[in-house]
């Protein structure tokens, strides 16, 4: 099965414009894991034309609140609908788990033992004063996060995280994780 693991960041906030919809935010950057080449990549706006057919040839990405604000903002800069991709969105899985959810940064100290290397709000205003590789690197940072959550997951069928000081577990069902869907997109491919 062909996995991509993704996350972005936005060159500004929902103050900067007149909505609350994801799509009405910008695009910095997008950073990947590509299972097949065991690479991490990352992708601007002015490269997504290079990011698109490894998105097509996947039968799964996986993300972090990727349904609710990574894949709608991609998808403005899109030709075709990333919807239909397979998604697995690992908030989406712990809210449905625990019936809330809970930050990532929360759930990589329990889990992982280890914390994220800054927050959304820095890298736009790294992106806003030229500092592009600091913002590819923190979005790498949180790639790798989601990645190692991800297989964690799977390995034990569970999460961690932080009530106060206590540390918990979130039981998720990883049963369909890795069933292939009929959902390939060929907008930018050439037939």
């Amino acid at each position: 099965m062909k996995k991509i693991v993704f996350d972005i960041e936005t060159s500004n906030i929902f103050q900067d414009v007149a909505s609350t919809d994801p799509a009405a935010l910008d695009l910095s950057v997008v950073c990947i894991y590509d299972y097949d080449t065991d690479k991490y990549s990352s992708f601007t706006r002015e490269t997504l034309s290079e990011l698109w057919p490894i998105f097509e040839k996947a039968d799964m990405i996986i993300g972090f609140n990727s349904d609710h604000f990574d894949i709608p903002i991609l998808n403005k800069y899109y030709s075709g609908d990333l919807t239909k991709i397979k998604s697995l969105d690992l908030l989406k899985e712990v809210k449905d788990s625990l019936g809330r959810r809970i930050k990532l940064d929360i759930i990589a100290e329990a889990t992982l033992g280890r914390n994220k290397s800054g927050h959304g709000l820095e890298a736009i205003v790294w992106w806003r004063n030229g500092e592009k590789q600091k913002v590819i690197d923190y979005c790498i940072e949180d790639v790798k996060i989601t990645k190692e959550i991800y297989e964690y997951a799977q390995k034990n069928k569970s999460l961690k995280y932080l009530d106060g000081k206590e540390i918990k577990e979130i039981k998720i069902d990883t049963t369909n994780w890795d069933k292939k869907e009929d959902s390939k997109m060929t907008f930018t491919l050439p037939f």
